[in-house]
């Protein structure tokens, strides 16, 4: 997706004109050597709950990306690596000479990260997500359900982010999941076609929601004072689990997802089943995670 923006959204400008993604911790840092790489690509460590037990919404990666989309700087929760960890390694460990420790996060107790938010540079930047989460390669091109942590980049944000829906065709043709040997090898004479949506208008599409959010905050700190002085991208149990809180990421989610569907049938594709927008869809597939599912589409965790 970052292939179809020009040039000159690459080179030469301030980073507040490019965008940050999220990437699997247990893919793209799995040691120094792409560590470095995904991070010079302004990739952010992302834990997936599949793999790893610090994995979901409140992960402090989300807490970064909530920033990143808002008027910062923001101070780090000042975090040093463990000290035999702090050397050139296999492990990556982000200890930058230019800059104080003091600006690094952790997600999980034993790395560092620096925080992008931290540098004023980064207010207001761009966040692409894949709200499914996994590569789906399907026969009718039907989208999964979309996990939350897109709900809290809208609803958390200083000011509620542009949201600019796109749709992806083609990579089940450059790179399909039951590709033989050499299954690293794109197929060639195949095309990608990649369809922007217009940007939302957020004020109708998720206005409500935010406003909600604000007084489901606002009755939290009520309830427990300390809520108050907690700072953006943080919550409490019940902010994180309570059953408001969880209804509310749900909406604004598929609102999402509708806003996706409406590009995609601009495509020329039929309305797809409602039934595929929701988790207990999914659960019957089973305990599989990969590979041919029931419903003839293809899955693989990224």
């Amino acid at each position: 997706m970052t292939d179809s923006l020009p040039l000159r959204y690459h080179y030469g400008l301030p980073s507040w004109n490019r965008r940050w993604a999220f990437g699997s911790h247990d893919i793209c840092f799995m040691n120094r050597g792409f560590g470095i790489f995904f991070t010079l690509g302004q990739v952010l460590p992302t834990h997936r709950s599949a793999y790893s037990p610090y994995g979901g919404v409140a992960q402090p990666t989300v807490t970064q990306a909530i920033r990143l989309l808002s008027k910062g700087p923001f101070p780090a929760d000042p975090h040093e690596a463990a000290p035999e960890r702090q050397y050139w390694s296999l492990q990556n460990v982000c200890v930058d000479p230019f800059s104080d420790l003091p600006l690094a996060y952790t997600t999980m107790g034993s790395d560092s990260y620096l925080a992008p938010s931290a540098y004023a540079c980064n207010s207001y930047s761009w966040i692409h997500i894949f709200p499914e989460g996994k590569v789906h390669q399907a026969p009718q091109k039907t989208m999964r359900y979309f996990k939350w942590g897109v709900a809290r980049l809208i609803l958390e944000a200083s000011e509620c982010p542009d949201v600019v829906p796109i749709w992806l065709e083609g990579n089940d043709q450059i790179m399909p999941e039951n590709r033989q040997f050499p299954r690293f090898l794109p197929r060639p004479f195949n095309k990608i076609s990649v369809t922007f949506g217009q940007k939302a208008d957020t004020e109708a599409v998720f206005g409500d929601l935010r406003r909600r959010w604000q007084e489901l905050k606002k009755k939290a700190e009520k309830s427990s004072p300390g809520t108050k002085d907690l700072p953006l991208g943080v919550l409490n149990d019940e902010l994180l689990h309570g059953h408001e809180a969880v209804e509310l990421r749900k909406e604004c989610t598929k609102r999402v997802r509708d806003l996706v569907l409406e590009v995609r049938r601009s495509r020329g594709l039929p309305d797809e089943d409602p039934k595929n927008g929701l988790v207990e869809t999914w659960l019957r597939e089973g305990p599989k995670r990969e590979g041919k599912m029931n419903d003839g589409s293809w899955v693989r965790d990224v």
